[in-house]
């Protein structure tokens, strides 16, 4: 919590440790009089309403009016909003290595899951597309901020076949990006690029756009899997991946489970289409002290404390 008057806040703390003193003070000066007018100290003992009335209420008194004073001091708390035109593009590897089985059930749909977790997890107002590739690419959602359409689109994810297109997916996502605003293109692959332009140097390009591409790795490299129906090895280019989110000021992440590649996806929808901002908190601090005070005047009137 940051304050855009702190001088004020000084002064608050002050106050309010200037109205405990206060009323210390004047709660033993108000025994020592009666004591002082009085023999019968033990009838006025016997007689002394419960402490812990006042004690509340008093409390309540502090509460609310420290609030207040910090209200005029101008509080700001940085919290999440959504942020404004936002876009994503999901682009999904389909290619055959996403039957491997090192990521259950399957790489292909553990993938699936994480996407939808990622669409769980973004603001309503959000546009998400989908992008799948193999040996090709292909768009299965424009992006939309319908999100039960996207969650609808996740279900016509083709089956796992072919090479690894990732510059083409790079590509096609880019295109389907409006000309500004947020813009987020987010990779999840187990491969290496084999088919198709060169992601590195596509993944430059769309950087200079202004473009952001977040590369999500499932799989390990030397996992042993092998890709269904061939001979080769089901292997994950972690350096590459790592490149073409740096050219693109994102990050890579890599997921070796269904768990952390679910996690991968929520964090990635809470770093980027969520934005952390400083709220003024003046207005919130203001009604909750005056609510306070109120309940602390009616308590007092109903406890003839006055």
């Amino acid at each position: 919590m940051t304050f855009a008057h702190p001088t004020l806040l000084l002064v608050a703390i002050v106050a309010i440790v200037l109205l405990v003193v206060g009323y210390r003070a004047l709660e033993k000066r108000r025994a020592a009089q009666a004591y002082a007018f009085s023999n019968l100290a033990f009838a006025l003992a016997a007689m002394q309403p419960a402490r812990w009335p006042a004690v509340i209420l008093f409390a309540a008194f502090v509460l609310g009016t420290g609030a207040e004073l910090l209200a005029l001091a101008g509080p700001h708390l940085t919290t999440r909003v959504p942020a404004k035109d936002g876009t994503v593009v999901i682009c999904i590897d389909t290619s055959g290595s996403m039957r491997a089985r090192d990521v259950a059930p399957t790489r292909a749909d553990a993938a699936r899951a994480a996407a939808l977790a990622f669409v769980d997890a973004v603001p309503e107002g959000t546009r998400v597309g989908i992008v799948t590739f193999s040996s090709g690419a292909s768009v299965i959602a424009p992006p939309t901020s319908d999100l039960d359409a996207v969650r609808d689109a996740l279900d016509r994810i083709p089956p796992p076949e072919g090479a690894t297109a990732i510059g083409d997916a790079l590509m096609l996502g880019a295109q389907q990006m409006p000309a500004s605003g947020k813009r987020i293109l987010v990779l999840l692959t187990d491969g290496i690029n084999n088919r198709g332009t060169d992601p590195i140097m596509d993944s430059q390009t769309i950087g200079t756009r202004g473009i952001t591409i977040e590369t999500v790795g499932v799989g390990s490299s030397g996992s042993g899997e092998i890709i269904p129906g061939t001979r080769e090895p089901a292997e994950l280019d972690a350096r590459a991946l790592t490149t073409i989110a740096e050219n693109a000021k994102g990050r890579y992440t890599e997921a070796r489970d269904a768990s952390a590649l679910k996690s991968a996806f929520r964090a990635i929808a809470l770093a980027t289409v969520w934005e952390k901002k400083r709220v003024d908190a003046s207005f919130p601090f203001a009604l909750g002290g005056g609510l306070v005070l109120v309940v602390a005047l009616l308590g007092s009137l109903a406890a003839g404390r006055l």
